[in-house]
């Protein structure tokens, strides 16, 4: 297939990516990521897409399935475009990182991670629509609303589609000079709770115990324990009421990550071994399975790179330190190719940004996929 010859617009995509962005959807805030999700049905619902929305849980948004239920292979087993909707950004971030183009990069919260991947997914299906190309395999979308905080509500649904699926498509941030990922480590996370003693620390400060010192304690010990096998950091940090009593709890959360299961296990192991009942407590939060390079994979890849080619662009693919919900499906055994979506920088931070070019050239290497799978 040539997929030069699919008519892909980066500057008319990045207008429409645009309205998706200036949807701000943190993960915590159900309504605004519904909001997001009510977006992409419109889009979807015009492209001919049968929509459910699963309503969410937990207090988090909802997941938004979309499939061609008169697919000519309909029932069989098709390719699933898995992404995710939630930001790390809260509402209100659009004044400090505001929707703008400077050159061949566009900013903007969450443009990177991920709506730019999935909006490119979006395109790639109605430009093989409007070439009257029917692809060989039906498809079927998945947007869900926790992913960044490690999927904890909509494993599960991943799971269950994935199970259904010949092939998975995850369009996260892709990496620099055609860079895709073929692995993701395993990863787990960690609630962390230090009880002190409270006492008014003015007249009673020796009477007290503090719960944040205790805190702070742990979290040196905790990240002390990283090695080249297992790394453990403590993001989150929270502790305390009022600044003239001594904190008589603290809490935080803990992460840890490792290239192979074995040494998670074990990391695992070691920080539960951390517990000690009314002083210091850790509770085993979400966990994503490590997922390994294997042959159903492997000739995801070798297609893939073959569009690159046909794009100009160059291809590599390697594992990933960051977790998404690759790590589910590809763990599951069912072939993944992850790290599709636009190439850009600054997920996460206020200079978040895409390369405008790679919607349109990643978007090809999409269609390419989608219209040869079989």
């Amino acid at each position: 297939m040539d997929i030069n010859a699919l008519p892909f617009d980066a500057d008319e995509m990045l207008k429409g990516l645009n309205a998706w962005v200036a949807q701000e959807s943190p993960t915590w805030d159900a309504g605004a990521v519904n909001g997001m999700l009510d977006l992409a049905s419109r889009d979807l619902a015009e492209m001919g897409f049968t929509i459910e929305r699963i309503p969410g849980s937990m207090g988090l948004g909802d997941v938004l399935r979309a499939t061609q239920p008169t697919h000519q292979k309909a029932g069989e087993k098709g390719v699933l475009i898995a992404g995710h909707m939630d930001t790390v950004h809260p509402v209100g971030t659009l004044r400090d990182l505001p929707i703008r183009r400077e050159g061949d990069r566009a900013y903007g919260p969450g443009i990177w991670d991920m709506k730019s991947g999935n909006y490119l997914c979006l395109e790639a299906i109605r430009q093989l629509k409007k070439a009257g190309i029917e692809t060989p395999l039906p498809i079927t979308i998945l947007f869900t609303p926790d992913e960044e905080i490690g999927t904890p509500a909509a494993r599960g649904i991943i799971e269950a589609e994935a199970s259904r699926a010949r092939a998975v498509l995850v369009p996260e941030p892709g990496k620099t000079g055609g860079g895709v990922t073929s692995g993701r480590y395993a990863i787990a996370r960690f609630n962390l709770k230090a009880l002190g003693i409270p006492s008014h620390s003015g007249a009673r400060l020796k009477e007290g115990k503090s719960a944040i010192r205790e805190l702070c304690r742990r979290i040196e010990q905790i990240e002390g324990m990283t090695t080249d096998d297992c790394t453990f950091s403590v993001g989150v940090i929270k502790g305390g009421q009022w600044v003239n009593c001594v904190s008589s709890t603290a809490f935080g959360e803990a992460l840890s990550m490792a290239k192979e299961q074995a040494d998670l296990d074990r990391g695992v192991e070691a920080m539960l071994a951390l517990n000690e009942p009314g002083v210091f407590e850790v509770t085993r939060g979400v966990t994503r399975p490590v997922w390994t390079l294997d042959d159903g994979t492997r000739e995801l890849l070798a297609m893939a790179e073959a569009f690159h080619k046909q794009v100009g662009m160059g291809f590599s693919h390697a594992p990933s330190g960051g977790g998404s919900d690759g790590n589910f499906t590809g763990a599951m055994g069912v072939p993944t190719i992850d790290g599709l979506g636009t190439e850009g920088e600054g997920g996460h931070t206020l200079h978040e940004h895409i390369l405008v070019p790679t919607l349109a050239t990643r978007g090809k290497v999409v269609a390419g996929l989608l219209a040869t799978l079989a």
